[in-house]
C-alpha cells in the first residue's frame, strides 16, 4: 500500500519581518531590538496605524522624531528637563511593549505572517527582554514567529585610541540611539574619562526621562567611579541622584540609600543635602517590603530636608524645593493616619508655588500638588473640592492619562457612572495601553449587572499585565460568582503566588473552596483574609454563608452582621434573615426582610419569605 510524502519535520518559516536584529544593549541601549522593529515598520505601515501608536514608536526609536509626528503629548514633552519632575513608574516600559505589540499585530494582520529573528538576547537590556515576552504572549504564532538566534560575531578588541575614534564617528552620525549605548561604551573604554562622564550623563538623563530604570542604574553605576565630585560637583550629583532614583524604583532601596549616604559624606551643598534627605525619607516610606517601611525615620529625614530648604538663599529655589519637601512630608502624614495635617502641608506648598515662583514656572510641580490636594480632599469627605482640583489638572495637561483614572474613580464614587467611564476610556486613548482603566471600568460594569462586560474588561487588563494582582483578585471573585470555579482557582492561586497575604485573593479562594465542598479549607482562607483586612465585607459575608451551610446559624448571623457594617444591603439582609430564622429568632428575621424589601421592592425571594 503506497503512502503520500511525509510532512516536513520543520515546516518553513514565514518571511522575515526585518533582517536579523542584534539586541546587544551596548549598541543602542534600551530597546535596541525594539527600536529596530519600530524603525523598520514605521516607514512601511499604514500612516493611520503609525499615528495611533506614535508614543510607543518614538519611545522605542527616538530617532523616529522626523518620521513619526507626536500626536499624543503631555505637558512634560514641552518643558525643559529641570521641570520634568515626574519619574515614570517601573511598569511604564510594559505599557510601551504592549503598545508596540498591538502595532505589530495590526500591521501583520494586514500584511501577513512574518518571522522575527533576534540575536545577542543575552546582552539585551531588560526592556527588550520584556518586549520579546510581550510579543510572544500577545501575538499569535500564526502571525509572528519569534526566533532567538545565537551570538552575533563579536568585533575585534579595540585599543583605547580606537575606541575614541569610533565614538567620534558615532557622534558625527548624530543618532540618539547610539548615545544610549555605543557612545558611552566606547568613551568608557577610551582615553578621556571626562568625555566618558559626559556621554554617561547624557544617556542617563534620556533613559530616566523614558522610564528605563534598569539602564539608568547600570549606566549610572558605571559612570560614578569616573566622575569627580570635587571638579564637577553638579554632574556628579545629577548622576548619583538619577542612579539612586532608578535603584529605588527597581526595589533596590539599600543600594539607593547607600548612594545618598555617599552624597552626605562627599558634598557640603545645602541643596544636595536637602534633596538627599528628602529622597531617603521617600525610600523609608515607600519601601517595596511593607515590613521594612519606617515612618518615624521617614519623618525625621523629610523634616531635615524641610529645615535645610527653608534656609536656601534663592527665593525661587526655596519656594520650589520647600514645596517639594512639604509634599513629601504630607505623604508621611497620610501613612501615619493624619490626612488633615497632610492637607495643610500640601496647601502650604501650593501657596509657596503661587507666591514664590514666576508665573508658569514649574507647571508639573503645581499640577502634582493639586492632584495630591484632591486625593486628600477625598479622604476627608470633600469630593466636590477634589473634583474642582482634578478638573483643573486635566484641563492643564489633557495628555496625561493617570489623572483621568483619578477623576474617573472620584466620579464613580459620586455616582456619575457614565462620566467615570468616559474618563477611563479617555485614559485608554491618550497614552500607551495599561490595565487600570479596564479594571476600573469592569467595576462599574459589574455594579450595573453587566458581568460578562466586566469579565471582558478584566480579561483585557490581565492580557496587558498578567501580574496585575488587583485584576486577578477581581476576576477570581467574578469567575467564582459565575460558577467558573476552575478558572477562579487558577486566578486566585496565581495572585497569591505574587502576593501571598492578599485578602481579596484569599477571599476568592475561600469562595472556590466552599463551592467545591472543601469547608475546612474555605474557613481557613476566609479567616486569613479577615486577619489581613478585618473590615473586608465580602469575606464576612462569605464566611457567614459557610457558617449557615455548615449548620451554624448563630455564627452566620454574627458574620452577616459584620458584613453589614458598611451599610444596608438587601442581599445581606436577606441572608441574615434566613440565618436568624434558622436560629429561632423570627422577629429579628422579619425585621431584616422588611428592611430588605424597602431596598429591593421587586425582589420575589424577599416577598415570598415575608409572606411565609
Amino acid at each position: 500500500m503506497s503512502r503520500g510524502p511525509l510532512p516536513p519535520e520543520n515546516p518553513p518559516l514565514p518571511p522575515l519581518l526585518l533582517p536579523p536584529v542584534d539586541a546587544d544593549r551596548r549598541l543602542r541601549g534600551p530597546y535596541t531590538a525594539g527600536g529596530a522593529i519600530a524603525s523598520a515598520l514605521a516607514s512601511v505601515a499604514r500612516p493611520e496605524l503609525v499615528a495611533r501608536y506614535d508614543i510607543e514608536l518614538r519611545a522605542m526609536s527616538p530617532d523616529l522624531d522626523g518620521l513619526v509626528p507626536a500626536r499624543r503629548r503631555s505637558m512634560a514633552d514641552h518643558l525643559p528637563r529641570a521641570e520634568r519632575i515626574l519619574v515614570h513608574a517601573p511598569r511604564r516600559t510594559l505599557r510601551l511593549s504592549n503598545g508596540l505589540a498591538e502595532f505589530v499585530r495590526e500591521h501583520l494582520a494586514e500584511t501577513g505572517p512574518r518571522t522575527l529573528v533576534v540575536e545577542n538576547v543575552h546582552q539585551a537590556d531588560p526592556t527588550d527582554h520584556e518586549l520579546l515576552a510581550v510579543l510572544r504572549r500577545r501575538i499569535s504564532p500564526d502571525l509572528l514567529t519569534v526566533v532567538i538566534g545565537g551570538q552575533a560575531v563579536p568585533e575585534e578588541p579595540l585599543s583605547p585610541e580606537e575606541h575614541d575614534v569610533r565614538a567620534d564617528e558615532l557622534e558625527r552620525e548624530g543618532t540618539i540611539g547610539a548615545r544610549l549605548g555605543a557612545i558611552p561604551y566606547h568613551r568608557e573604554h577610551g582615553t578621556d574619562p571626562h568625555r566618558a562622564v559626559e556621554a554617561f550623563r547624557s544617556a542617563v538623563e534620556r533613559c530616566l526621562d523614558a522610564g528605563c530604570h534598569d539602564a539608568v542604574a547600570e549606566l549610572g553605576l558605571r559612570a560614578l567611579p569616573l566622575a569627580d565630585p570635587a571638579a564637577e560637583p553638579e554632574t556628579w550629583w545629577r548622576l548619583l541622584h538619577s542612579t539612586a532614583t532608578a535603584l529605588g524604583s527597581l526595589n533596590r532601596e539599600d543600594e539607593a540609600e547607600a548612594l545618598f549616604d555617599l552624597a552626605r559624606r562627599t558634598s557640603v551643598s545645602p541643596a544636595t543635602h536637602a534633596a538627599a534627605a528628602y529622597s531617603t525619607g521617600m525610600l523609608k516610606v515607600r519601601h517595596h517590603d511593607p515590613a521594612r517601611r519606617d515612618l518615624d525615620a521617614a519623618l525625621a529625614w523629610v523634616n531635615q530636608a524641610i529645615a535645610i530648604s527653608t534656609l536656601l538663599p534663592d527665593p525661587r529655589e526655596r519656594a520650589f524645593k520647600l514645596g517639594f519637601d512639604l509634599n513629601g512630608r504630607a505623604l508621611v502624614e497620610v501613612r501615619l493616619g493624619n490626612p488633615a495635617r497632610a492637607l495643610e502641608l500640601v496647601q502650604e506648598a501650593v501657596e509657596l508655588a503661587e507666591h514664590g515662583l514666576e508665573p508658569g514656572e514649574h507647571p508639573i510641580h503645581r499640577l502634582v500638588l493639586l492632584a495630591n490636594r484632591a486625593q486628600l480632599a477625598v479622604m476627608l469627605g470633600r469630593p466636590e473640592d477634589a473634583l474642582e482640583d482634578l478638573d483643573a489638572v486635566i484641563a492643564a495637561d489633557p495628555g496625561y492619562p493617570d489623572y483621568y483614572i483619578d477623576r474617573g474613580n472620584l466620579l464613580h464614587r459620586l455616582g456619575r457612572r457614565e462620566a467615570a467611564i468616559a474618563d477611563y476610556e479617555t485614559a485608554m486613548r491618550v497614552g500607551p495601553p495599561f490595565p487600570e482603566p479596564y479594571y476600573n471600568r469592569a467595576e462599574i460594569r459589574f455594579s450595573t449587572g453587566d458581568h460578562r462586560g466586566a469579565l471582558a474588561d478584566l480579561d483585557h487588563a490581565l492580557e496587558l499585565d498578567p501580574e496585575f494582582v488587583d485584576g486577578l483578585a477581581n476576576r477570581a471573585g467574578l469567575l467564582a460568582a459565575l460558577g467558573e470555579y476552575g478558572r477562579a482557582r487558577a486566578d486566585a492561586e496565581s495572585g497569591l503566588a505574587l502576593d501571598p497575604v492578599n485578602p481579596y485573593l484569599l477571599c476568592a479562594l475561600g469562595q472556590v473552596e466552599m463551592a467545591e465542598g472543601r469547608h475546612k479549607e474555605a474557613r481557613a482562607a476566609f479567616d486569613h483574609a479577615l486577619e489581613r483586612s478585618p473590615s473586608l465585607a465580602a469575606a464576612w459575608a462569605s464566611r457567614g454563608m459557610l457558617a449557615f451551610e455548615t449548620g451554624d446559624p448563630e455564627g452566620a448571623v454574627a458574620d452577616f452582621t459584620r458584613a453589614l457594617e458598611p451599610g444596608a444591603d438587601p442581599a445581606l439582609l436577606f441572608n441574615r434573615a434566613m440565618a436568624l430564622r434558622a436560629a429561632g429568632r423570627e422577629e429579628e428575621a422579619v425585621a431584616d426582610l422588611t428592611r430588605a424589601l424597602e431596598l429591593a421592592p421587586d425582589d420575589d425571594d424577599i416577598k415570598r419569605e415575608l409572606a411565609g
